[in-house]
């Protein structure tokens, strides 16, 4: 299974951007697909995830209220609508998915070693 992210790009603060994700290759039995993000000389942090079967998503705190996490279950595929963008939002960002299905929490669901797949990232610069 592999991951194609794309979208990313340069935005002025209080602008939008949209990334998108999908799988393809072998037949991906995942049920869930993430987005995490890393600024240069910081970790790997959680960003949104969202649950295929049901749609439940799950957001940091600094982005709850500004990017919405998206699936299109038929296509293994999702976005990530980021709107209000800030310059901390400044990183490259990366998909995630899970190989198999997992009972995941929501305290668990945010941790990178829960999945199994991820993309290649793609930047994203908000500067004026």
């Amino acid at each position: 299974v592999q991951l194609q992210a794309c979208g990313g790009g340069l935005e002025q603060p209080g602008g939008s951007l949209r990334l998108s994700c999908a799988a393809s290759g072998r037949s991906f039995s995942g049920d869930v697909m993430g987005w995490f993000r890393q600024a240069p000389g910081k970790e790997r942090e959680f960003v949104a995830a969202i649950k295929l079967l049901g749609g439940s998503t799950y957001y940091a705190d600094s982005v709850k209220g500004r990017f919405t996490i998206s699936r299109d279950y038929a296509k293994n595929a999702e976005f990530l609508q980021m709107n209000s963008l800030k310059p901390e939002d400044t990183a490259v960002y990366y998909c995630a998915a899970t190989a198999r299905p997992k009972p995941l929490l929501p305290i668990t669901i945010r941790q990178t070693r829960q999945y199994d797949y991820w993309g290649q990232g793609t930047q994203v610069t908000v500067s004026s």
